[in-house]
């Protein structure tokens, strides 16, 4: 694919111990067949060299909410939530479970649109989107998709990689599929999309770079660029990322 919460009830979660120089975390004990890793740590180091779970993340003024995405095999990635408290970095939630493009890893600035290829770096995670009607304890930045809602991909558009409806037009909604420029169709995506936030990947509009990065729901293999965990951590991260605390996705590998 081209391609901020109602608190959970977690069960099944096992404190782990603090590895050195934030090595990664032992896992849990599976929560579910498909996710091998779910678990809630009280693991505390300190940042080193700008790097949690070995993943580089260049922390913005402000930053107190980081989800690493460390690739493991193939289209595979540990998928990790960290919270800064006290001056540390505090693992908060982790799953191996996680998914990025078919075509692997690419420089940002390298990146081509249709490529299938996720960009490496730290992007911001402004806002959330999905199928589900608001919660009030939600971040009030959250969208629900309506019908019409298209993601523009569309390089000749003024609105190429923003959210906008088909009904205020500026762009070529009506192309098909099979079109370069075609753009999505958010309804189209109802599993993925369940709950899904943007990334802050070429919000400048760099044509044929790339639209619609995304953190979303897994499908049922790699993404077509973006980064995608199970349901149970987007729906989460839906609830806590929090805009005033600055949060930040950082690809690495």
């Amino acid at each position: 694919m081209r391609r901020l919460l109602i608190p959970l009830v977690l069960t099944g979660l096992l404190a782990a111990p603090a590895p050195a120089a934030l090595a990664p975390a032992s896992a849990a004990p599976a929560h579910d067949a498909a996710d091998a890793a779910r678990t809630e740590t009280q693991t505390r180091a300190r940042a080193a060299a700008g790097r949690l779970d070995g993943v580089r993340v260049d922390l913005r003024k402000g930053t107190r909410q980081v989800v690493t995405v460390n690739r493991t095999s193939g289209y595979h990635a540990r998928v990790t939530l960290w919270a800064k408290q006290g001056g540390k970095w505090v693992q908060r939630f982790q799953t191996t479970n996680g998914r990025i493009g078919y075509s692997g890893l690419v420089r940002p600035r390298k990146r081509v649109q249709g490529s299938g290829k996720t960009p490496l770096g730290t992007h911001r995670l402004p806002w959330a989107f999905g199928m589900n009607a608001q919660d009030d304890r939600w971040d009030p930045s959250y969208r629900r998709v309506r019908n019409g809602d298209y993601w523009v991909l569309d390089n000749q558009s003024a609105y190429y990689n923003r959210y906008r409806n088909k009904s205020q037009g500026g762009f070529r909604w009506w192309l098909p599929s099979s079109h370069p420029d075609s753009s999505e169709r958010l309804t189209d995506f109802r599993r993925p999309y369940e709950y899904a936030i943007v990334t802050s990947f070429n919000h400048q509009q760099v044509r044929h770079r790339g639209s619609g990065i995304f953190l979303h729901v897994n499908g049922r293999g790699a993404t077509a660029g973006c980064v995608s965990a199970p349901r149970w951590l987007l729906r989460y991260l839906v609830r806590v990322l929090d805009p005033e605390r600055k949060p930040v996705i950082a690809i690495g590998r």
